[in-house]
């Protein structure tokens, strides 16, 4: 079963959200927050104006209101100056600037479909419902005085297989920095950190999705936006996490917004949801506008979480070493057989399909069940074609 979206689907989703998010539009210098507080049929309880920095909230364990981060180190990087939306150890999301512009994509791709009992994710990583910010930031844009973000936005290769009946773990596993999930919107879900470890949706200058490009030109999102599909309705999948549970809407089945008070330590809970067509009670995320936003730490054992200790920030910061670590964090493990495992032995399915129709000893890329972004050369190890990544 595929589960593609036409174009008149996305031309609904942009009516949405002109009706939804006009201020948007219309002033193109005001985060999308704000347009969570306006709806007579939802009960906001967080207020725009004073929502709590996530500044410092980084832990080495599993807490709720905090980002279980695999790196507990930090080099610096994102926003060159705090905006004057931030006091203190609150902000102000609804005097917030963001990065001019609408750029459409009109290549952007994005299908979920089921393959071999498995949930198949493929995309280029480009939104398909919504247009971007120009990026890099221009001179003349007033986001540059805070976030001179100098990376532009590109394609890139999007596919991975998650569980479609996710278990939970015996222990939460940590956040890894770059990809932890990705939004129905197809685009890239990175955790709540900017590379210096700071709350990066309070920090950094994004566009009027609440989005931007790291420095391989990714686009992502660290926390809410309305622009991805079903953000603003009520108790509706708007994502995967890359353990397989779904990422919800910050609404209940009563209208009522979500917050840390109502999640558990990884930012999710047990309720009633709708999965695959089907009404079920199981654990899922939830997208917040309090931080962590909307993975705290993974709850599954689809990905097994491993030591990403040291590893360099993926997200966009300064010039210095590379972003992208060493292949660790989520990674699949077990045996043969099992949904969402892949024999050690094996080169990955991510690593074989990046090679597909492609010659042995041509340059390749794709991005791991953990996120990372590989680039390498088609070889042929175990008899299989697939995307070998380069040396260090």
């Amino acid at each position: 079963m595929h589960r593609v979206f036409p174009a008149s689907t996305i031309r609904d989703y942009f009516r949405r959200l002109q009706v939804l998010l006009p201020f948007v539009i219309a002033a193109g210098n005001v985060a999308a927050n704000d347009g969570f507080a306006r709806s007579s049929n939802r009960i906001d309880v967080l207020d725009p104006h004073t929502l709590a920095l996530g500044d410092g909230k980084v832990s080495s364990e599993p807490r709720r209101g905090y980002v279980y981060s695999c790196q507990m180190q930090f080099r610096g990087g994102g926003a060159q100056h705090a905006g004057d939306w931030i006091h203190g150890s609150t902000w102000d999301a609804t005097s917030k600037i963001v990065v001019q512009g609408s750029v459409a994509w009109p290549n952007a791709t994005f299908t979920i479909a089921t393959v071999d009992g498995e949930r198949r994710i493929t995309g280029n990583g480009l939104p398909i419902s919504h247009t971007t910010g120009v990026f890099p930031v221009r001179p003349s844009d007033p986001a540059y005085r805070i976030d001179r973000n100098p990376n532009a936005t590109s394609a890139y290769r999007i596919a991975f297989s998650l569980p479609l009946t996710p278990t939970l773990g015996t222990v939460p596993s940590c956040m890894p920095m770059g990809m932890i999930g990705v939004a129905l919107s197809g685009v890239a879900i990175f955790n709540a950190l900017d590379a210096a470890g700071r709350d990066a949706v309070a920090h950094e200058v994004q566009d009027h999705c609440n989005g931007h490009p790291e420095r391989h030109g990714e686009y992502h999102y660290h926390g809410p936006t309305a622009c991805i599909p079903g953000a603003m309705d009520r108790n509706t999948l708007i994502g995967y996490a890359l353990d397989g549970f779904g990422i919800y809407s910050i609404y209940d089945e009563s209208g009522r917004e979500l917050t840390n008070a109502d999640l558990d330590e990884c930012h999710g809970r047990v309720s009633r949801i709708l999965w695959d067509g089907k009404p079920v009670t199981m654990y899922h995320y939830v997208l917040t506008r309090e931080y962590p936003y909307t993975v705290g730490c993974f709850r599954g054992n689809a990905l097994q979480m491993q030591s990403d200790r040291g590893n360099q920030p993926r997200d966009r910061a300064q010039q210095g070493p590379p972003e992208y670590g060493p292949l660790r964090g989520p990674s699949r493990t077990g045996h043969s057989g099992a949904p969402g495992v892949v024999p050690r032995h094996l080169p990955p399915p991510e690593a074989i399909e990046a090679c597909s129709g492609l010659s042995p000893g041509t340059q390749c890329g794709f991005i791991s069940a953990r996120g990372d972004r590989i680039t390498g050369m088609c070889r042929a190890p175990e008899g299989a074609l697939a995307c070998v990544p380069d040396l260090p």
